[in-house]
């Protein structure tokens, strides 16, 4: 395996990574697969017992403790619930103007509420804003027993579909997030989860960045009344860019937070839990957020088609043939570290023919000091076919009476 250095120096090429404009477009190659640090970078820590911050463009980690450890993730369990409203509706299998019974079951459900009035048919675009801007339990319940029959039903629709959208360690056994030792995710999970909320929903995402919601309902004395509730998520009330997701709480887990922010054409996702009061859950998520856009960009060191360089080729019918990325290349670095960035190619030299164009030949890697390293596959940028019978012949000949000489 030959290691071949790029044309250019790495250190020129760091110098002429531009930031990249492509927010969105490699979550779908990286499948919200995360990339852990090496260590925690920028010095950085937290009070909180478990913690994640990540690029959501990259994948990128860039601070990590404890995402690994199971956690009760309180109402945060909500944005799973969240998301199988949100793939009914998707599918076609409920709308947002369909209307769901309040059984009494829902209507005696402890914790925080949207106070649904029993007996009573609220449409899922209502439930929606109270579950996910007032952290309804009620709403939870309505909405999963209306649409898959029963709370057990849709419990076991939310593990299916966590298996199938990438959380590894997460259970779930009531739709609410209220505590239960059966019921936890990962600080990573949640990432996920939020990662793929965005990803798959863009039409629903909005939902998450309401900050009040007013309900119409009926008191316990019958009179009609508005009940008027804020988002619990600190962030959006800043002006960090944030646009989502959801706190939680419990004694056991302390004050918790699941939040995202956007700026310009980069987005940032933290996942805090085990903080002691709801301030310090606030100026916690607001003190990672700033730090990771102020301390870390993303960097497009390739698009998707570019040649790399040329390779020679083995008993082909032509003598070299461009190597290209088979998708854009980007990564997310300390600003301070971009000079450190080292670029090289890897591949078996030369490359044998024939040669279909997209046949991946190697891969081209990143590397900066204390984080992992990035990679794209090196691929073939046009066919080539075999050296013909004769040709061959004459390579043979040409091989044998060099390797002679020399």
């Amino acid at each position: 395996m030959a290691l071949i250095g790029v044309p250019a120096s790495s250190t020129a090429l760091a110098a002429k990574a531009k930031p990249s404009t492509e927010a969105g477009k490699l979550i779908q190659k990286k499948e919200n697969a995360l990339t852990a640090p090496l260590r925690p970078m920028g010095g950085i820590d937290t009070e909180a017992k478990h913690a994640l911050v990540l690029e959501a463009d990259t994948g990128q980690v860039l601070l990590d403790k404890g995402s690994e450890e199971r956690i009760p993730p309180a109402s945060m369990s909500k944005v799973m619930t969240a998301y199988m409203v949100f793939d009914y509706l998707k599918q076609g299998r409920a709308k947002l103007e369909d209307e769901l019974p309040v059984s009494e079951n829902a209507w005696r459900t402890q914790g925080s509420k949207m106070f649904v009035p029993l007996g009573s048919r609220i449409k899922i675009d209502d439930l929606l804003r109270g579950m996910i801007i007032q952290s309804g339990n009620d709403a939870c319940i309505v909405l999963a027993e209306g649409l898959a029959g029963s709370t057990g039903a849709f419990v076991e629709q939310m593990n299916q579909k966590a298996k199938e959208i990438g959380l590894k360690d997460s259970h779930f056994a009531n739709v609410d997030g209220l505590p239960d030792p059966d019921h936890y995710m990962t600080a990573r999970d949640l990432a996920t989860l939020a990662l793929r909320t965005i990803q798959d929903f863009p039409d629903f995402y909005h939902y998450y960045g309401e900050k009040e919601f007013r309900f119409h309902t009926v008191a316990a004395n019958y009179k009609e009344i508005d009940i008027n509730q804020g988002n619990r998520n600190p962030l959006l009330y800043k002006d960090l860019g944030a646009d989502g997701l959801k706190t939680g709480h419990t004694d056991e887990a302390g004050y918790s937070l699941l939040g995202s922010a956007k700026r310009g054409d980069r987005r940032v996702i933290v996942v805090l839990s085990g903080l002691p009061s709801m301030k310090a859950r606030a100026q916690e998520s607001e003190r990672l957020i700033d730090w990771a856009f102020r301390e870390f960009n993303n960097y497009q060191l390739f698009a998707k088609g570019d040649k790399v360089e040329d390779a020679e080729v083995w008993l082909g019918s032509e003598a070299k043939v461009p190597l290209t990325v088979d998708n854009n290349l980007i990564v997310t670095i300390p600003r301070k570290a971009r000079r450190d960035m080292k670029v090289s190619v890897s591949y078996d030299k030369p490359v044998p023919a024939p040669l279909k164009k997209g046949q991946p030949v190697g891969k081209v890697v990143v590397t900066v000091p204390d984080m992992p390293p990035a990679e794209a596959t090196l691929v073939a940028g046009a066919d080539v076919d075999r050296m013909g019978a004769l040709g061959r012949v004459a390579m043979a000949a040409a091989h044998l009476i060099w390797s002679r000489l020399h």
